[in-house]
């Protein structure tokens, strides 16, 4: 008789150290030689030549016999790196899509193998402790001095916004949201996923919420309104004008909400948290750590100044969080989120900073928010392209000039397709522009001026 074959190793447990670390040398020379074969910020040829090149290492998904770990690990990984738009690349430019620190794709790593399930204290003794500990630093961070601040950790902006938008629906019965023309669209989504009215929208002339608009709004609506500002806006890096909006927010009775996504993090920044005076008005407030914080997707959280408000997600299943265990002491996890099962992803985010600290997270956020002025001064500087405006936070907008819309996107797309530069697009004052978002503390002054000749290159093409 045949012995049966065993299974594979796993991840966890004493032994799993040792079954990973010979996949890990897989995985890291297929990381090496992907990046080598890609040689720039992504893969040429467009769509249709990366899929090809996807099929081809894998003709078939799920094929009847396999090939083993070490070789689908090496073919699959390699593909997925030669055909990445790989934000450490200073190239890559695009969007809110962040280099990850490595010190943190390592936390993940570890959080990947022990596998923690943060739905119930038993499955995540240690990660649930840890995720309190920095819930409550990041929340604190947020609203200083506030007697009781709390944060989730979520997925990103837009469930965090959700949340915010579910939260105010569940405090009033209902909610209506007043949101600037400049908002990121999760809010528009939010209201259609909890059957509310679509958001109201004030317009937005000079790329943040105008506070004469938005008194007017207010003035002529009734009814539980959640207004929210955005502290970093997608197309533009703007930060609305906090302490005015939330000043009209008290004098209307309205609740302010802010979408700091994308500008939260500069709170680590001594030079620049003066941007965000005002955060701490808001009843919550959305932060991303995915963006300027370096963190593998996913890291973002949703802050309120008052733990009491998180109430409403309280909710009992008899397996995870029944109420005599939870009499007993054993934390409860499930009103920590609408998710069930979730990942441990605060333990990337509670090494950075502990290896980092304040200082360090806000001299990167620094150094990126420099890069972005000096684009801007290449900019101004090249008479064939002109700036929308000087920067608010990292990201540079600019266009060659005199250009119709149609070149601007050519451009772009032809720098996409043979793979030198990834940038954005963004619609402002009605016209079409690139969008440089800059997210990698490596970048060289050299980077940003080969970004523009390129770009003048594509132009003369």
């Amino acid at each position: 008789m045949c012995a049966a074959t065993p299974p594979p190793p796993l991840a966890g447990g004493a032994s799993g150290p040792e079954a990973l670390r010979p996949l890990l040398d897989t995985v890291l020379d297929a990381l090496r030689s992907g990046a080598a074969e890609r040689g720039g910020p992504l893969p040429a040829g467009g769509p249709r030549a990366v899929a090809e090149r996807v099929r081809q290492a894998l003709p078939e998904a799920l094929p009847e016999t396999g090939t083993g770990a070490r070789e689908a690990l090496r073919r699959l990984v390699h593909v997925l790196a030669a055909g990445a738009a790989d934000p450490a690349e200073p190239l890559c430019a695009a969007h809110l899509h962040t280099p990850p620190l490595a010190l943190a794709a390592a936390a993940d790593l570890a959080a990947s193998a022990l596998n923690p399930s943060m739905d119930s204290w038993d499955q995540a003794p240690a990660a649930s402790a840890l995720e309190a500990r920095v819930t409550a630093a990041l929340a604190a961070e947020v609203y200083p001095g506030a007697p009781r601040p709390d944060a989730l950790v979520t997925t990103g902006g837009t469930e965090s916004n959700q949340l915010a938008l579910l939260l105010a629906r569940e405090r009033h019965g209902s909610v209506r949201a007043v949101v600037g023309a400049n908002a990121h669209h999760s809010f528009a989504r939010a209201a259609w996923l909890l059957g509310l009215p679509e958001p109201v929208l004030v317009p937005t002339p000079n790329g943040t919420i105008d506070p004469v608009a938005l008194d007017e709004a207010l003035t002529d609506l009734t009814g539980p309104l959640l207004v929210a500002a955005t502290a970093g806006t997608t197309d533009t890096g703007s930060v609305d004008p906090l302490p005015e909006l939330a000043d009209l927010c008290d004098a209307h009775g309205a609740e302010l909400h802010v979408d700091a996504a994308y500008g939260g993090p500069v709170l680590f920044s001594p030079t620049h948290r003066p941007l965000l005076t005002g955060l701490d008005r808001a009843r919550s407030v959305t932060l991303d750590l995915h963006k300027l914080g370096w963190q593998p997707a996913a890291a973002g959280l949703l802050a309120v100044r008052d733990a009491g408000d998180l109430a409403p997600l309280a909710h009992t299943a008899d397996y995870l969080n029944a109420d005599d265990d939870t009499d007993a002491g054993l934390p409860d996890l499930l009103g920590r989120s609408l998710r069930t099962t979730r990942r441990p992803d605060v333990l990337k985010t509670a090494v950075t900073l502990g290896a980092l600290g304040r200082s360090g997270l806000g001299a990167l956020v620094d150094a990126c928010m420099a890069q972005a002025r000096h684009l801007a001064d290449l900019v101004e500087k090249t008479p064939a392209l002109e700036l929308y405006a000087r920067p608010t936070l990292t990201t540079v907008l600019f266009r060659p000039a005199d250009a119709p819309d149609d070149t601007v996107a050519t451009i772009r797309r032809t720098l996409l397709d043979d793979g030198r530069a990834v940038l954005g697009r963004a619609r402002a004052d009605g016209r079409l522009w690139l969008k440089a978002t800059l997210l990698n503390p490596h970048t060289t002054p050299r980077d940003l001026e080969q970004i523009l000749t390129l770009v003048e290159g594509s132009t003369d093409r």
